[in-house]
């Protein structure tokens, strides 16, 4: 029986380019999974999945478990916009206040919890839940973190009195680095077992990102005829240089960093060694 890889997709406007080839042919003989960051590291993590997009400090967690795909991530060299710390008082003044962290991220929390230490002298109190852009930050908190689509509507239509914080932004005035949010992973027992598929698979993944700039006006067209939020000219800068999808050297010393900085402020257990699947 030929064997069917189980594929874990992350449902976010900044991976398009893959949701638009796996939705004109590239899902074909895959297994696919689409849910947010956050429910695809659990499903990685519980060998649910052979290969999926994932948190980046995902990784670092189980790095025993896991290889990195080489060629693709999710990354910034700047400002992301859809990664933000939405805040009622200027972030110099949260100090001990409470801060949510939405349920859809992991690599944002950790980034977010670096960058209000190192940069800002803060140690909020964190809560991790459910959180909207119609309610960006309830009542009783001082802060909140977006991710994804929803931040990415929150930069674009901030409310009245509220401060936005672009943490890709924060990352590259503090460290002068790219900042890695997302990877592709691959269990290593999968590689290990089915080389010829993970092969594949990274063939699948790899293509959608370097064929972008030949189907992005058709990919743009389709989300525009479904979703209001956006407009042409607002998805095209997004996804033409806000985004970083090239897992390059620049890039690694970005993730290599940012574990560095979650290892010594307790966020991880160590830094791992990257080691990247071969195919």
């Amino acid at each position: 029986m030929r064997m069917v890889p189980r594929l874990g997709h992350i449902a976010f406007l900044n991976v398009l380019p893959l949701t638009y080839a796996l939705a004109h042919g590239a899902a074909q003989g895959l297994d696919i999974l689409r849910a947010t960051p956050a429910q695809l590291n659990g499903r990685l993590e519980a060998k649910n999945l052979d290969v999926s997009g994932v948190s980046s400090i995902t990784y670092a967690r189980h790095a025993d478990d896991l290889l990195i795909l080489p060629d693709v991530c999710i990354a910034s060299d700047g400002d992301v916009r859809s990664v933000l710390l939405v805040s009622r008082v200027p972030a110099e003044n949260i100090g001990a206040r409470r801060v949510l962290l939405s349920d859809k991220s992991a690599s944002s929390h950790a980034l977010l919890k670096i960058i209000l230490r190192r940069a800002y002298d803060a140690a909020p109190q964190y809560e991790t839940r459910a959180l909207t852009p119609e309610d960006p930050v309830p009542e009783g908190a001082a802060g909140a973190l977006f991710i994804g689509d929803d931040a990415l509507e929150l930069y674009h239509h901030p409310p009245d009195g509220i401060y936005i914080y672009d943490l890709a932004r924060e990352w590259k005035q503090m460290t002068g680095a790219r900042m890695v949010f997302g990877i592709w992973a691959a269990a290593r027992t999968f590689a290990a077992a089915h080389p010829a598929a993970l092969e594949m698979v990274h063939g699948r993944i790899a293509a959608a990102f370097e064929g972008w700039d030949a189907v992005k006006d058709a990919a743009i067209t389709e989300v525009l005829s479904h979703d209001g939020r956006f407009t042409r000219a607002q998805l095209t800068e997004y996804l033409g240089s806000a985004v970083v999808w090239q897992l390059d050297e620049a890039t690694l010393a970005g993730l290599r960093l940012f574990y560095r900085y979650a290892a010594e402020d307790g966020l991880i257990a160590r830094a791992p060694t990257i080691e990247l699947a071969r195919v």
